[in-house]
């Protein structure tokens, strides 16, 4: 076969930048921070304002006030206060942060749900990818591009700006699957009945924020008994939120950002996939790792139109370790996905609900020197004529990355029906330099007009993308 590389780059770049909350490591800190501003001359004050930063971002005055608000307790005096000033002491609680400055990697392509406004034979595409900036923190940034029926791919330009999303403090949690995921993590007791019998069939956190207060008011003698419990259902509220991005913004400058506490240290890996449901509803949905410096948490992520996400836990004996990527539809009425239990061999787990994964059955052990490390997928599987098209990693000797393919049966995905004995991709001698050397890896292909798409990032630092006809890739695969 004869992959064709593009040539075409996504490059990161240090010059995008976010503003998030800076918050100071303790209370007396921000009280000597809030005091040192409101010393200020009334003319220094109104010469600082937006001085700086002022074309650097959009909405910048609005989160100054949001910041504003959140320390306003520091302020010693109910003296109005000028908007100048309050924005100026928002500002000194907000910091920069460069999204992409260390890397632009680890890419999955879906189709974009506006196809609208195209050539005959161009499809317009979205690329999710994992952005890490300072602190090795990795979110997901997004690109939209086209691919033409040559084969052709081209990567909008991003803006020159990029927003974090706001939490949606309005979405509400369904109480049923609330409930059944607590039970699934164990916390099950007879303190937290009143908790759940003062919530509705769906509840806001604020609303789940009262009860437990309430509850605990209710539990003077037991607080040794009762605080583990209201952790617990703290910790799973809050890895379990919806956020929203400005629905006019260009998709470049959304981000999906760390937001629960078991994301404090990055999102890694989104592999998105555009799944049709049996009634004809398409929906993307995405798996990532979130990393909260010590542990690895698979998340899912479900969003419509990449503007609004919600995020959810997955929970059952069957959710472990990185690299799970959900099948495009389902298969005998049931949802199907392919994980890595153990960090060395694919499994394929067949639920009926996306959030619960109760079973496994193992598919492919490393076998082929290039993945005698471990093997993984490099996304959701591709629906073909032959069978389930799985792109796989190997790993090898000195922890060289390589991408690999599989065919699997479309009834019975634990049936392979073909297997490349050599990798599909490995790194060239123009790609084995990076943050990670001797790595292509990818989270998601597509195919098009009879082309099969590779988005893959070199030595985990930029990205690129591959071509290769589909019909060579699956004569190899059965031929194999």
């Amino acid at each position: 076969m004869h992959i064709n590389r593009t040539g075409v780059l996504v490059r990161p770049n240090n010059a995008r930048v976010l503003f998030r909350p800076f918050e100071p490591p303790n209370p007396q800190r921000a009280l000597k921070i809030v005091g040192r501003v409101m010393e200020l001359p009334d003319e220094t004050v109104e010469s600082q304002v937006l001085s700086e930063f002022h074309g650097r971002h959009q909405r910048l005055l609005q989160f100054f006030q949001e910041r504003y608000d959140a320390v306003r307790q520091h302020i010693l005096t109910d003296r109005p206060l000028a908007e100048s000033r309050r924005l100026l002491i928002g500002s000194y609680f907000t910091q920069e942060y460069a999204l992409e400055s260390a890397a632009l990697f680890n890419p999955s392509l879906v189709w974009h749900p506006d196809q609208g406004g195209l050539p005959a034979g161009t499809r317009r595409f979205v690329l999710s990818l994992r952005a890490t900036g300072e602190g090795h923190v990795s979110s997901v940034g997004f690109r939209a591009g086209t691919i033409d029926r040559s084969g052709g791919i081209a990567v909008a330009k991003p803006t020159g700006f990029v927003t974090a999303p706001h939490v949606v403090a309005s979405s509400r949690y369904d109480k049923a699957l609330f409930m059944r995921k607590l039970a699934e993590l164990g916390v099950v007791d007879g303190l937290a009945d009143p908790v759940c019998a003062s919530l509705g069939d769906g509840f806001t956190f604020r609303e789940l924020e009262g009860a437990l207060a309430r509850t605990s008011r209710q539990q003077p003698g037991r607080r040794r008994d009762w605080e583990p419990i209201a952790g617990a259902i703290m910790a799973l509220a809050r890895a379990n939120y919806e956020i929203e991005c400005d629905p006019t913004s260009d998709i470049s400058e959304r981000v999906i950002f760390p937001y629960s506490p078991a994301e404090t240290n990055g999102i890694e890996d989104a592999r998105f996939v555009r799944f049709v449901e049996d009634d004809g509803s398409v929906h993307y949905y995405a798996t990532y790792t979130a990393f909260d410096g010590s542990v690895s948490l698979p998340q899912f992520v479900e969003t419509d139109d990449f503007v609004r996400f919600r995020v959810s836990t997955l929970n059952g004996p069957a959710i472990a370790n990185k690299g799970m990527a959900l099948f495009p539809r389902r298969i005998h009425g049931a949802y199907a996905m392919l994980s890595r239990q153990d960090g060395e061999n694919v499994h394929v787990m067949e639920s009926e609900m996306l959030h619960f994964w109760h079973s496994k059955r193992l598919v492919l052990r490393p076998t082929q020197p290039w993945e005698f490390v471990q093997i993984g997928n490099c996304g959701s599987p591709i629906e073909t004529p032959d069978g389930w098209l799985v792109l796989t990693h190997g790993v090898g000797p000195m922890r060289k990355y390589a991408i690999g393919a599989v065919l699997l049966d479309l009834d019975d995905p634990t049936r392979v029906l073909g297997r490349l004995r050599e990798p599909l991709l490995a790194p060239d001698e123009n790609e084995r330099a990076g943050y990670v050397p001797n790595v292509v890896y990818s989270c998601g292909g597509a195919v098009h007009d009879g082309l099969l798409v590779i988005p893959y990032s070199m030595s985990d630092y930029a990205t690129s993308f591959a071509t290769v006809p589909l019909a060579d890739v699956l004569g190899a695969l059965t031929a194999a």
